[in-house]
């Protein structure tokens, strides 16, 4: 008996492990920004932050459940660009394109500040060699250029290199730093009477929701696995809801080392990378924990700055049709780096504002959009395939949700919402 190239094709997607996918969700998610997180959320401390992750986790999952959803009738590998412009129109297609394009370079100057910033700690710290952090961003950013450049395998590669010694650095860091967590500083016992952690709630949702920002891989899990929704949503779940433990793991680990006051000087010097470093060396007064947090940092910042870039890489070529030879990919390269190298160069020590405004475009295109795109999928096409949990209404929650983190970052921005600082 002969069997089709398409069944044939049917049983291999059908042997793909949900477990890779899940880690790539994983990977995705859990990078440098998570350093963002106990600097961000150190207004409403842990009880309020762990709260706080758990809805922002539920609201992404259901985003990107949404989006599968819409996804899964158009045909495997179609892209938000696909999506958008069949089923919302050319306004929320060009919304989507200008805020996508948007993270995406501002993540890229989020990890060349972050990496510049550690790199030149860590060369003046450990070679003696004072470079500033303008002069070793650009360098950083010649040498990642140079690599996407070159090809997508060296980039494969390295990534993998640079995944595995961030794993292997994130529970070094986890193992030590637990050993010094103080009870007192979680519960903030020495916190005035009357203190207040509430007001500071809403300021915490942008970097929120770019801590689970795995959208952007759904297209790519629905290419990987077929029309396989099951293993897919699987893929989801598992790989956001061990990113959650991930972090509540890594706020009791930081939070738990470092009091809420001693964050204030923390944000007083911008949040960035270096500065979160330095504190926690100086209060743990620790050598190899020096070692181990600044070894972590950089492996976290290499691989977000290489994984990010390399998607912006991507959508820059697409967009201007540069061709895949080695002239078109030094145009692409130009245009992908240039603008956030130059942008660090003259504001180098913008690593946590920045994670704040990626969370501002997030909203709309990881969180409304995919919200709208549910709705006017099931309008057109029913739900053959999948539906997310919740009908309707919770349709309306996830919109809701990302209105509000917008508004959050914008009263912030203008000073109207309480700062902890």
């Amino acid at each position: 008996m002969t069997v089709s190239v398409e069944a044939q094709g049917s049983a291999q997607v059908k042997k793909k492990s949900v477990i890779g996918g899940a880690m790539i969700t994983t990977a995705t998610v859990v990078g440098a920004g998570m350093f963002s997180l106990p600097v961000a959320m150190s207004g409403v401390w842990f009880s309020w932050s762990i709260g706080i992750l758990a809805v922002t986790c539920f609201i992404m999952i259901m985003a990107g459940f949404m989006l599968l959803e819409a996804n899964l009738n158009y045909h495997i590998g179609a892209s938000f660009d696909t999506l958008t412009k069949d089923l919302l129109g050319r306004f929320w297609n060009i919304a989507t394109n200008i805020t996508f394009a948007f993270v995406l370079y501002i993540l890229a100057y989020a990890y060349i500040s972050g990496s510049a910033a550690v790199i030149s700690q860590t060369l003046t710290q450990y070679f003696t060699i004072g470079i500033s952090s303008r002069i070793t961003g650009v360098i950083f950013t010649i040498i990642v250029a140079f690599i996407v450049w070159w090809s997508s395998t060296a980039v494969g590669r390295i990534t993998t290199i640079l995944l595995l010694g961030k794993f292997i650095a994130f529970f070094m860091t986890f193992a030590s730093l637990l050993g010094y967590v103080q009870v007192d500083n979680l519960m903030d016992v020495m916190a005035p009477e009357g203190t207040s952690y509430l007001p500071f709630l809403l300021m915490t949702l942008p970097f929120c929701i770019v801590s689970f920002g795995f959208h952007g891989n759904v297209p790519s899990l629905v290419k990987h696995y077929g029309k396989d929704p099951k293993r897919i949503v699987s893929c989801i779940l598992i790989g956001t809801l061990f990113a959650l433990f991930l972090y509540v793991f890594w706020l009791y680990c930081t939070m738990g080392n470092i009091s809420r006051a001693d964050f204030r000087p923390i944000i007083a010097q911008g949040g960035n990378i270096d500065v979160f470093i330095t504190a926690m060396g100086a209060i743990l007064n620790s050598a190899s924990m020096d070692v181990i947090l600044t070894f972590f940092a950089n492996f976290a910042v290499a691989s977000s700055m290489l994984g990010a870039t390399l998607g912006l890489f991507d959508y820059i070529a697409d967009l201007c049709k540069f061709k895949d030879d080695n002239g078109g990919r030094a145009k692409t390269a130009l245009v992908t780096y240039v603008p956030p190298a130059l942008l660090c160069s003259i504001y180098p020590n913008g690593f946590l504002y920045a994670i704040g405004y990626a969370g501002l475009a997030f909203a709309v295109w990881a969180i409304i959009v995919p919200g709208l795109l549910a709705k006017a999928s099931r309008e057109k096409f029913g739900n053959p395939m999948f539906r997310t949990w919740g009908g309707t209404p919770l349709i309306y929650v996830v919109i809701v949700f990302g209105v509000i983190t917008m508004l959050a970052h914008i009263l912030s921005t203008f000073n109207i919402l309480p700062t902890y600082s």
